[in-house]
């Protein structure tokens, strides 16, 4: 065995106790640690801005791709949004504990669903520095201990934000095991972590671009719980106000562009008014993005590039949008089931019944009427905050937060009773 491989099961086995300890803490020693992690994260907001802008001029030198620095890239808002962030998880309730069902059998016997930890989680991430607070968040919520493994990018802020985490745990006495980073820039860590370090790992969940998804999908011997990509659509039915529409489509593409609940395709019906998407086109051009048309649109939008058949499976990250007129709600439904990823699909209409059935037949983890595409996210959903956008349809779907990253047990209360 490596070196680095005993180390990496010598973590697994450390977050494994720890998993153990954090469950039984309770759940205001949970919190009191939650909420030192995020007057910690903000305390030290001068030493994480330092850190990152390392990591930044680092990617810039490489020639990383403009949305990964995007994504990576901290200030003083985003660091303050991250600090309250975890603090808002501090303030949601305890999931543990909790009794999902209670019945009585004819017997006699008590039986009772009763929510528990899922046990040690490993989170494999890019690019993205809050996911460290997140998941180390979260997770302590939800009683699970969790081994951290980020991109190389993101390394320097990383360590300074799990720093931050580790002093919020020992501020109140738990184990800072269960909140672990792995330092190593090594891939090979990756791979150990996707081995289950030895049945160490119960739950593996990626968050990044299509390529570390698939690996860790092909490679993992624990469960998995991720998504591919975000190809979000917005359909602009014929009876959509235009100012709703405009303000819903402009923000689902344009408000950050580099997020997993962007939109990627406006879906507009043939038989609209051709000044719809003429407004619509209007607004996101000004508003900087590149417009990828069908010949049908593109009638109606002399400025949009030609589309391909590979635009409208595309997730840009970036200020481009494909644009497809369809036939009816028939048709988008039709659109959305080929080329969507099950991650999170909009409307823009009036007609309640047009919408209702957009809502029931559309097969998405988040499915929105007339609201923007980029409330695709735990804390607007009130989670707290999320580790992700699960589109599995087993154990969670839609933004995980605390209470998706639970299981639970049944408790069965009896009076000596014996099966026959």
């Amino acid at each position: 065995m490596t070196d680095l491989a005993a180390a990496m099961m010598v973590r697994g086995r450390r977050a494994r106790v720890a998993s153990r300890t954090l469950a039984l803490a309770g759940p205001a020693a949970r919190t009191a640690a939650i909420r030192a992690m995020a007057e910690a994260i903000q305390a030290s907001s001068d030493a994480l801005l330092r850190a990152n802008a390392d990591d930044v001029a680092r990617a810039q030198t490489k020639g990383l791709d403009a949305a990964l620095i995007d994504r990576m890239t901290l200030d003083t808002a985003r660091v303050g949004a991250m600090a309250q962030a975890v603090a808002a998880i501090a303030d949601i309730p305890d999931p543990l504990g909790a009794e999902l069902a209670r019945w009585t059998r004819p017997n006699g016997l008590d039986i009772a669903r009763v929510r528990t930890p899922i046990g040690v989680l490993a989170v494999i991430y890019e690019s993205r520095p809050n996911v460290t607070a997140d998941a180390a968040a979260l997770a302590v919520r939800a009683g699970n201990a969790v081994i951290l493994r980020g991109g190389s990018e993101c390394l320097a802020s990383n360590l300074a934000i799990h720093a931050c985490v580790a002093e919020g745990l020992t501020s109140v006495g738990l184990d800072p095991d269960a909140v672990q980073l792995v330092e190593t820039t090594n891939r090979d860590a990756v791979g150990l972590i996707l081995s289950g370090l030895d049945g160490a790992v119960d739950l593996i969940i990626p968050r990044g671009g299509r390529s570390l998804v698939e690996r860790v999908k092909a490679e993992a011997r624990a469960p998995v719980l991720g998504h591919l990509e975000g190809v979000n659509h917005v359909y602009v039915h014929p009876s959509a106000a235009t100012d709703t529409a405009r303000a819903v489509v402009l923000n689902a593409k344009m408000r950050r562009v580099s997020v997993c609940g962007a939109a990627e395709t406006l879906l507009v019906d043939a038989s609209a008014d051709p000044a719809l998407l003429c407004d619509l086109g209007a607004a996101l051009t000004q508003a900087g993005c590149t417009l990828r048309a069908d010949a049908a649109a593109r009638a109606i939008l002399t400025n949009a590039e030609p589309a391909t058949e590979a635009d409208w499976s595309s997730e840009y990250l970036r200020p481009i949008l494909a644009i497809r007129t369809v036939d009816g709600l028939d048709g988008a439904l039709a659109h959305i089931a080929r080329y969507g990823t099950g991650h999170t699909e909009a409307i823009v209409a009036t007609d309640t019944e047009v919408i209702e059935r957009f809502l029931n037949e559309v097969d998405a983890g988040i499915v929105l009427a007339n609201a923007s595409t980029q409330f695709a996210d735990g804390g607007e959903f009130g989670f707290g905050g999320e580790i992700g956008i699960s589109t599995d349809r087993l154990h969670a779907r839609g933004p995980v937060g605390a209470e998706q990253l639970t299981t639970f047990k049944y408790i069965v209360r009896g009076e000596g009773q014996i099966r026959p």
